[in-house]
């Protein structure tokens, strides 16, 4: 098995994935992870999810040219810069084609992602609490402490990809959307991002390991929340 797909060793992302099983095998258990492989899961929360995820998606991208700004070497710099543009292109025009698939809330449900009739939709509050957090820890930190703030977006849906995709779904928009994150290809990023934090990790004082290793704790714990805010339909209350 690849880093990415959780192999113990004795390498910093040990200690990262360690940390956090807890909190992922919470995350598989859930009721909207597990609506997503058996086909019950509502229509509404998950057009709730991708819009979030849209919104969620815009500033991921910031955070990820931030870290390029701050990585070691030209190739990172490539790579990170590559990864913010496809989480821009890519995984945007995924959840559009997700959208019109799901042809828009079902019969007396409320609007997907607190979206106002005929406005935008409202970014949630945890979509908000997730990204200001992302966005304050890779300019205020450092590459290795950034790079961990982002990595369980990378790390996590590549697990629960491999994971589900050996159910699949009977919802073939479901279906759709665990073989993207599924698929070989994206498992080989993760891996890539798991690997570098390694890489840096092995030349950090433990002092700064120690903050890494908090950052990642609290955004593996804002992807629970995130799923848990889209099952929820969450909005602001007031």
């Amino acid at each position: 098995m690849t880093a990415a797909q959780g192999t113990p060793s004795p390498l910093f992302s040990a200690r990262l994935w360690a940390s956090t099983e807890p909190v992922y095998e919470a995350i598989l258990r859930h009721p909207f992870l597990t609506g997503l492989t058996d086909g019950t899961l509502p229509r509404a929360a998950f057009a709730h999810f991708v819009i979030q995820d849209a919104h969620y998606l815009r500033d991921y991208a910031r955070a990820l040219a931030v870290c390029a700004a701050k990585a070691p070497t030209e190739d990172d710099v490539r790579a990170l810069a590559n990864d913010a543009a496809e989480a821009v292109a890519a995984e945007q025009a995924m959840h559009v084609d997700l959208l019109d698939a799901l042809g828009g809330p079902a019969p007396g449900d409320p609007a997907p992602g607190g979206t106002p009739p005929g406005g935008v939709a409202t970014v949630a509050p945890t979509t908000r609490a997730y990204t200001s957090y992302l966005l304050a820890t890779v300019y205020g930190g450092s590459f290795l402490e950034g790079l961990a703030a982002v990595l369980p977006c990378y790390w996590i849906y590549a697990r629960v990809g491999a994971r589900l995709l050996a159910d699949s779904s009977p919802d073939p928009v479901y279906a759709r959307w665990i073989a993207a994150y599924g698929d070989p290809a994206f498992q080989a990023v993760a891996d890539r991002v798991v690997a570098l934090t390694d890489r840096v990790g092995a030349f950090a004082s433990e002092p700064e390991l120690v903050r890494a290793a908090d950052h990642f704790a609290v955004t593996a714990r804002y992807e629970w929340m995130f799923w848990d805010a889209a099952w929820r339909r969450e909005t602001w209350p007031i």
